[in-house]
């Protein structure tokens, strides 16, 4: 496509967007951030209205109406039919002629290799893996929860920790610390006050995440249920990532796995020690590594993969974003 190419990159989650204008050549022109993309919550009008807020900004600063290619790694992009739906709207809006969508685990992934090969597994609100081959083969899961097999994320662990809570309170488990621990962060005093506070409203659901850090705290003072809970969310890590590099026929060479998102890149030790640990055990080629990366870096990398550029353009590109 030319040095000429520009590249729109969109790293578009649940709470936030951020948006990059990259030429080909790795410039970055222009870059903007917006509120979150949530279509299942708002629908795709209005979720693609709001994100052309952001995406207009970009490009007036950049001084275009439109680039070459639109490189989107969207949050709640579960399924194959749900990139193509949203692909389609993207180029409804004539900010390109062609437009790739994937889920945004796929743009931490990106940002953290120095070519398209390897795996992510990501804890932040929940957990997702995605693994990915130079020759465009790809593994996923659905990511959708409970329904479809999956357990963990920070809001997975905040509510386990307030399950064994509750449990050890009312003597139906056996006793943790976390029954003292997480009401004492919102400054009540039993669980069945914490428990009563978010049924009631009173405590937002949304501040649940908060327990999360509360839970690896707990672990770290030696509490056995805390521990435990973090050893599961562990196995959870790593049976993602092994069963990614089985698909993608990478378990036998040395493939990055990399961990991203909050839960993992806040670098707990008895987590990220367990999980290497795992990985040595059933995968001792995977070389594992936390990615702190902006994701819109590997939207746009992914883009620069598809207009053909070079590692120069590649090297040029992670500098602006400090890596």
């Amino acid at each position: 496509m030319g040095l000429t190419a520009r590249v729109l990159a969109i790293d578009a989650g649940n709470s936030k967007t951020d948006v990059a204008i990259v030429t080909a050549d790795g410039d970055v022109l222009a870059t903007a951030r917006g509120g979150g993309f949530r279509p299942p919550a708002v629908g795709v009008d209005t979720a693609m209205d709001a994100l052309a807020e952001t995406v207009t900004r970009a490009l007036t600063t950049a001084g275009l109406t439109s680039v070459t290619h639109v490189s989107a790694c969207l949050a709640n992009a579960d399924f194959p039919v749900e990139e193509e739906r949203l692909a389609g709207a993207l180029r409804a809006r004539a900010w390109s002629r062609t437009a790739t969508v994937r889920n945004d685990t796929f743009a931490i992934l990106r940002a953290g290799v120095t070519e398209p090969r390897g795996v992510a597994v990501v804890c932040g609100a929940g957990i997702n893996c995605v693994g990915m081959r130079p020759d465009g083969r790809t593994a996923r899961f659905p990511a959708l929860g409970r329904v479809s097999g999956d357990w963990g994320g920070g809001w997975g662990l905040s509510e386990e920790a307030l399950w064994h809570a509750s449990r050890a309170e009312d003597g139906r488990g056996a006793p943790t610390a976390l029954s003292h621990t997480l009401p004492a962060h919102f400054g009540l005093p039993s669980v069945y006050a914490l428990v009563e506070a978010l049924h009631l409203g009173h405590i937002p659901a949304l501040r649940r995440h908060e327990l999360t850090p509360v839970l690896f705290a707990t672990a770290a003072d030696g509490d056995t249920i805390a521990r435990a809970v973090i050893e599961r969310q562990a196995e959870e890590v790593v049976s993602m990532a092994v069963v990614a590099l089985t698909r993608l026929e990478l378990l036998e060479e040395p493939t990055p796995v990399l961990l991203g998102g909050g839960v993992l890149a806040a670098r707990h030790p008895q987590l990220n020690n367990r999980i290497e640990h795992l990985l040595e055990k059933r995968a001792p080629k995977a070389v594992p590594q936390v990615v702190t990366a902006s994701p819109v870096l590997g939207a746009a990398l992914l883009g620069l993969d598809r207009v053909g550029s070079g590692e120069g353009a590649q090297s040029r590109l992670r500098r602006y974003y400090g890596m």
